[in-house]
């Protein structure tokens, strides 16, 4: 029987949603080739985030130990690696997020393995659906390699359902190589505001808000919603690039996306377009993001932001 070894993301013992989309990835290719998935958590935590997991997956490896501290994607990567080939794993399944693009191409190098990155569906035991040209075709891909490593859009898979009993947890003997890189410092950007890409309600401003993001901040507060930007706000130096969304920033999916500001332009758009409900809010009647939006509302946000969180405070 095949094995598919899920790479699981947590920090300081708290597994990230982003692995449970992964999971139902790793379901879905369970189902085509009759799999049995394993889970596979690294670092300081593993053991305290192995006992969420284990809700979820018959069977969580977890390593631990001195060189893992930090999250070296040559030193967790080679970790991966490791258990893949003492599990047997036939796939390596794991979250296409900042982690996961870091340590995915190195996983396939180390195991020899083929790459479908950045899924959005999974069609076969070896094919599936990605994104091309900032979304705008949808390739189906083949790896015929005896390994596969995929890494998932999290957005596009909903978050797995817990198994009805709970698995086992079980500690795999890894050590890490010597290290070509070293840690000098995290610098986490700490907000009262949800995570970008986990929140359920996002509100961007986009280049129309000439630097002034008190508005957006102002509803986001209100709505208990998470604050982006578009490309050109961040590279204008108005909001520092963690809060940027799109193709080449993060990718979200919530249940509401307001875009204030924001022209829509095809960068953009690749980060968002998956939303559940798209407001926008723009001066320009022509302006491409009312293309995508299910609600559009030409105005100007200066005028209009205000007063709908006024209205959505008497909500309260």
């Amino acid at each position: 029987m095949a094995t598919i070894l899920l790479v699981a993301e947590q920090a300081q013992g708290h597994l990230k949603k982003a692995t449970l989309s992964a999971l139902t990835a790793a379901q879905q290719l369970a189902q085509k080739n009759g799999g049995q998935i394993q889970g596979l958590l690294i670092g300081p935590g593993a053991a305290k985030s192995a006992q969420d997991l284990a809700a979820y997956v018959g069977t969580v490896l977890t390593v631990e130990g001195a060189g893992f501290e930090h999250a070296l994607a040559e030193v967790h990567a080679a970790a991966v690696a490791e258990a893949a080939k003492k599990v047997g794993a036939s796939d390596v399944v794991i979250a296409a997020t900042a982690y996961g693009k870091d340590v995915a191409p190195r996983i396939a190098a180390k195991l020899g393995a083929g790459v479908a990155s950045d899924v959005l569906a999974v069609v076969s035991a070896n094919q599936f659906k990605r994104a091309m040209w900032a979304g705008n075709a949808i390739a189906t891909v083949e790896v015929a390699t005896p390994v596969k490593v995929i890494s998932v859009r999290a957005t596009e898979f909903a978050a797995a359902q817990k198994a009805g009993s709970a698995g086992s947890v079980q500690t795999l003997g890894v050590a890490a190589p010597p290290a070509k890189t070293k840690f000098v410092e995290f610098n986490e950007v700490k907000s009262a505001r949800p995570e970008l890409t986990e929140a359920s309600v996002v509100v961007s401003g986009g280049r129309g808000t000439k630097g002034d993001f008190k508005p957006i901040e102002a509803l986001a507060d209100v709505l208990n919603a998470a604050v982006g930007a578009s490309r050109a706000v961040v590279d204008a130096g108005w909001q520092p690039n963690d809060l940027q969304v799109g193709q080449t920033g993060k990718v979200v999916a919530p249940k509401l996306y307001i875009a204030a500001g924001i022209s829509g332009a095809i960068q953009h758009l690749a980060g968002m377009k998956g939303s559940k409900t798209i407001v926008a809010v723009n001066k320009d009647p022509e302006a491409p993001i009312f293309q995508v939006a299910d609600y559009g509302l030409v105005a100007d946000l200066f005028k209009a932001l205000p007063e709908l969180t006024e209205e959505v405070k008497k909500l309260k």
